[in-house]
């Protein structure tokens, strides 16, 4: 992925969080449990949070090109999309038509570890930049 693509991403991401907190806030605020809406916040919260990340990494890439960036910016998107999306349409079951969905709960976890696996390779191109690691 290319810095641009990269940042048209965070930018995209970063948006759909406004509109599914406000989405959450006010159209599902009277039909989701509290607890349903409390993970549907928590997914909200994680997509924003690595929207901004990547918008980070998008930056960092077009100024100061480091190995492992790229693989961040995958990582961190793809966890996104599971992590955030599997809590978006596990908090909302009750309302969609599918069914129960319970095989996508192993989906969430897997989303943080991609999380995780996002940090640590920033955590590594850090790094990079002194020449600690090669």
């Amino acid at each position: 992925m290319s810095a641009r693509a990269i940042i048209c991403i965070a930018a995209i991401l970063g948006g759909l969080a406004v509109i599914t907190g406000a989405f959450g806030a006010h159209a599902l605020k009277e039909r989701l449990d509290p607890a349903a809406l409390v993970s549907f916040e928590t997914a909200v919260r994680y997509q924003f949070y690595h929207a901004l990340v990547l918008l980070v990494v998008g930056l960092w890439l077009h100024v100061a090109p480091v190995p492992g960036l790229r693989p961040a910016a995958a990582c961190l998107l793809a966890g996104s999309v599971l992590f955030s999306g599997s809590i978006y349409l596990l908090s909302t079951r009750t309302l969609l038509p599918f069914g129960s969905l319970r095989f996508l709960g192993p989906v969430t976890p897997l989303g943080g570890l991609l999380f995780i696996a996002g940090w640590i390779q920033l955590a590594l191109a850090a790094l990079r930049l002194r020449g600690v690691v090669s």
